[in-house]
């Protein structure tokens, strides 16, 4: 790259020659030949203002983004002074006291704005600390103008210039000097605490078990001498880091006499909560690379925000941008549910084909009333999730319609579930007291549905009428879910874990109620091994009959709730068992409602069967209703 230096009130034809390219006069600016970048002094200031002009291959230049490159003069003295530091007069312990604190008094007065302003006084540490690499530093002024100027530097009102785009020719960053030169200046300084406005200082002579506190981040480590720890705001925004990642906590400095087989723990605060299932990376300087590495760092998932090093550094944690998924989980379910779908439909149109044939009594009534409607409620809300299962693709307004529909059929579902397994507790406690139809009816329509609209209703009223972020996510097209005891999605999951508990309580009950009147037949009579085998194989079928029909499965989505994915390989196998045991929810109630149910497969065989005597189809039932009464 060239440079030129030129007198504004020159002509193109004194700059280029005939035909070459060049950039026009602009402001400031005069006429440059296309490849070259012009510089201009900066008006009371040290340093110049460059500009380059481009070679565009269509007959003329093209200016550039102006670069600037201007430094505050008395800034500039500074750097001269550090760089003289130790040549000539003076010790360079008392020079460099006079450099400190002529640059604490600069960065705190003066206006540091700008990218070559911040650049500037890196260097000015950056020289220092070259300077005083074989020397230990012990006077105070020295030591307190150096951590002044360097919190300085990390005020808030200065981000912007520490984000400029460093010089192409400039190998490392200038926050990446800037840490590293604070990092040897507070080595190699008679320290014991300090805190400033944007970097705290803390020293422990102990040689074992060191416990330090900066900015209330904890640093512990043993086996360690002299050790000094720093933290530094803000500077984590400055250094480079991957697009998948984002800072999440201050950048800690750990330094030791011996660095061999030291182990360090850091209890970071973070600066934003972890959202669920978003990993944390512990993070250290690589000085090699320029950048953050995880070599020799752990992260301890189960105490949030600690990592667990095997050396000293700088250290910090980094946030993953997006959430852990589990893999495969969506086929899974779009694979489960569509059966679902397909086998809710059908045990609906069996439901109607042998209702006339199946419901003879009050109790087979009340039964099969509340199959139908559990499996309506849950055809609905699955064929609900299938159509919002990719959020990004539908709109707002479907998406929250979605969301609605989701909170209303599933909540419909499960307190239908409560009729029944209500119904079936009944049952057993009271063999011989009956319900009325009418009774019955009456009872499971407010429960069944009125209950789980006033609590949808009240929910997305509540919440700003279901306003995106407070009732649901567009993210999700689901309830929102804001921690523990925070969001919509508890107005679902208390319900569901209140009938959930209840209903397990009753199939318990019932299931007790066949093991008592077993235990009594074995009493007044002596049982054969085969009958023993056919009690238990009642009391399993018993089991496997009503957990679908009750919900049960659904305690695995409780267990998700406590399980965040990066607690490992359980949480990621509770995905799979909730998934694939509540997405194939519908076939199991297809298989267990309608073919686990003799007189259905008998109503069934009746009506494909035209030529079969109308006495096939049999009153008398292996039903669980009918073995409670016998």
């Amino acid at each position: 790259m060239y440079t030129v230096t030129w007198n504004n009130d020159a002509s193109p034809k004194a700059m280029t020659e005939v035909g070459d390219e060049y950039c026009a006069r602009e402001g400031d600016w005069g006429h440059t030949k296309a490849g070259f970048t012009a510089q201009i002094k900066c008006p009371k200031q040290a340093g110049t203002r460059t500009r380059k002009c481009s070679d565009t291959s269509k007959g003329e230049g093209k200016w550039e983004k102006e670069v600037s490159g201007c430094v505050e003069k008395n800034l500039y003295d500074v750097l001269e002074s550090a760089k003289i530091s130790d040549i000539g007069l003076g010790e360079l312990s008392l020079n460099a006291a006079i450099v400190f604190e002529r640059f604490k008094n600069v960065t705190k007065t003066s206006t540091l704005a700008g990218y070559a302003n911040i650049n500037t006084s890196v260097t000015v540490l950056t020289t220092m600390s070259e300077k005083l690499s074989n020397s230990y530093l012990t006077n105070q002024t020295a030591i307190d103008g150096f951590l002044h100027s360097s919190s300085h530097l990390l005020n808030k009102s200065l981000e912007s210039s520490w984000k400029k785009t460093p010089p192409e020719n400039q190998s490392s960053s200038t926050a990446e000097r800037y840490m590293l030169s604070v990092e040897e200046l507070i080595k190699r300084a008679d320290i014991d605490k300090t805190r400033m406005e944007n970097l705290e200082v803390f020293a422990c002579n102990v040689s074992s078990n060191c416990s330090i506190s900066v900015f209330n981040n904890t640093v512990s480590l043993s086996d360690a001498k002299n050790v000094k720890t720093a933290g530094f705001k803000y500077l984590e925004n400055y250094l480079s880091y991957d697009n998948k990642s984002v800072p999440n906590s201050i950048v800690v400095s750990t330094t030791a006499e011996n660095k061999s087989a030291v182990k360090i723990s850091i209890d970071f605060q973070l600066t934003n909560p972890r959202p669920r299932n978003v990993e944390l990376h512990c993070v250290f300087w690589n000085d090699t690379l320029g950048a953050w590495s995880t070599d020799g760092c752990k992260w301890e998932s189960n105490h949030e925000g600690r990592c667990v090093c095997e050396h000293l550094s700088s250290f910090a944690i980094l946030m993953s941008k997006e959430a852990l998924e589990v893999p495969g989980l969506n086929y899974i379910t779009y694979v489960a549910l569509s059966v679902s779908v397909l086998s809710l439909i059908s045990n609906l149109v069996i439901e109607l084909i042998v209702w006339s044939d199946v419901v003879k009594t009050s109790t087979l009534y009340l039964r099969h009333i509340a199959h139908m409607n559990i499996s309506l409620c849950l055809l609905i809300a699955d064929l609900s999730f299938l159509a919002s299962s990719d959020p990004k693709t539908i709109s707002d307004l479907w998406c929250r319609t979605s969301v609605v529909l989701k909170h209303f059929c599933y909540l419909a579902m499960f307190f239908w579930m409560f009729c029944l397994s209500a119904t079936l507790l009944h049952q057993a406690v009271f063999l011989f007291h009956k319900v009325s139809k009418k009774n019955y009816l009456r009872f499971s329509m407010v429960i069944g549905y009125f209950c789980p609209l006033l609590i949808v209703v009240i929910t997305f009223l509540t919440n700003d009428g279901g306003a995106e972020g407070k009732y649901y996510s567009k993210d999700t097209c689901w309830l929102v879910y804001g921690g523990l005891l925070e969001g919509t999605i508890y107005t679902f999951i208390i319900p569901v874990g209140a009938i959930v508990f209840i209903n397990v309580f009753s199939m318990l009950v019932v299931i007790m109620k066949l093991i008592s009147h077993h235990t009594e037949i074995q009493q007044k009579t002596e049982i054969s091994p085969e009958k023993e085998k056919a009690a238990a194989k009642t009391v399993m079928r018993s089991v496997i009959l009503l957990t679908p029909i009750f919900g049960v499965t659904w305690i695995f989505g409780f267990a998700i709730l406590v399980l965040d994915l990066t607690s490992g390989p359980l949480a990621y196998a509770v995905h799979y068992t909730f998934t694939v045991a509540n997405g194939f929810q519908g076939l199991f109630i297809l298989l267990t409602t309608c073919f686990g149910d003799r007189m259905t497969r008998e109503a069934l065989r009746k009506y494909f069967n035209t030529k079969a005597p109308a006495s096939s189809v049999s009153e008398s039932s292996t039903t669980m209703e009918s073995k409670l009464r016998n």
